[in-house]
């Protein structure tokens, strides 16, 4: 484990317990906000996967974030709870799937194309969703229970409970993060690196790169999906406005603030945005207004974001190509 790679972890580590001790505070809204911070920093960090180590800026990845909240709703049984095992890798699967196949066709694109191409066909998902009545159009689709942990037809964990489903989106962020970096310092994150730095020369060198591309293009639509499942059950609803193109930009403000190619940068980004969002619209009916401020002002006192003032950026991300 190197030395960068070390202190993102220490710094997760330390995060994560400190939204650990979020259900312990003086009311319920507290974890609320907490399981809000956590599907959206799976969210914004899935997008930093490839655009801070791909250099792939995706104006679209909002699609595969509301195609994992309609993977829940769409997949449960009616009135009763899916089982965990079955609910939540189908809903990823459906993610992934989507990323597989929109990201065939937008990654023949590059540049200011491949961003304008995502953002299109994101809209066509959004618009599947809010027209077809069998995704309940514009009213979204309620979801009834949450899932339960079962092991030989016996329930060991039921998320119905507050407290177990908080510390389980904990637990899935904490997978999320040591997963993807795993991966960034693997021979296949290298690649990925190698790829946005000069894509020719590593064709040249032999490597597949659209194959690559595609596989992390896959690879965040999953995770994006993962954040959607679990805002899904946080509100027990889900509507189009989750597959919007102002969730992928909101994503982008996200790994912008955090700090883009530091995967721990966007939890952080996340978290900032959130808890920005909740303090300032007591303070403020102008809140949107004095929070992009603050945003601004935080990205250009530095490119790296909220990240810098804790550790040197994690691997070699640089400015994404366009």
């Amino acid at each position: 484990m190197n030395g960068t790679f070390s202190r993102a972890f220490k710094i997760m580590t330390i995060f994560i317990l400190l939204l650990a001790l979020l259900p312990f505070g003086p009311n319920a809204y507290l974890g609320v906000l907490g399981v809000k911070i956590v599907a959206l920093a799976i969210f914004a960090m899935s997008l930093d996967f490839i655009l801070g180590y791909g250099g792939l800026v995706s104006f679209g990845h909002a699609a595969f974030y509301a195609i994992g909240a309609y993977g829940v709703a769409m997949f449960a049984p009616e009135y009763a709870a899916a089982d965990f095992f079955v609910i939540v890798p189908a809903a990823i699967g459906a993610s992934a799937l989507a990323a597989l196949l929109l990201g065939a066709f937008a990654l023949r694109t590059r540049g200011v194309y491949f961003i304008m191409v995502t953002l299109a066909l994101a809209q066509m998902v959004f618009f599947v969703l809010h027209d077809w009545p069998a995704f309940g159009g514009s009213d979204g689709l309620l979801i009834f229970a949450r899932p339960q942990l079962r092991w030989n037809g016996a329930i060991v964990a039921d998320f119905a409970d507050p407290k177990l489903f908080y510390y389980a989106c904990l637990g899935g962020l904490a997978v999320s993060f040591i997963v993807l970096a795993l991966i960034v310092r693997s021979r296949f994150g290298r690649v990925l690196e190698g790829i946005r730095e000069n894509e020719h020369r590593m064709q040249a060198l032999g490597y597949a790169t659209y194959g690559y591309k595609l596989a992390a293009f896959v690879i965040a639509g999953a995770f994006a999906g993962l954040g959607g499942i679990i805002a899904a059950y946080q509100g027990e609803y889900v509507s189009p406005a989750l597959g919007d193109w102002r969730e992928s930009g909101l994503a982008l403000i996200m790994v912008a603030l955090g700090g883009r190619g530091s995967l721990f940068g966007p939890v952080l980004g996340a978290a900032a945005l959130v808890v920005g969002q909740d303090i300032l619209s007591e303070l403020t009916p102008h809140w949107q207004g004095a929070l992009g401020l603050l945003i601004v002002l935080t990205v250009m006192m530095s490119s790296r974001g909220l990240s810098a003032v804790f550790t040197p950026p994690f691997g070699r991300a640089r400015e994404p190509r366009t």
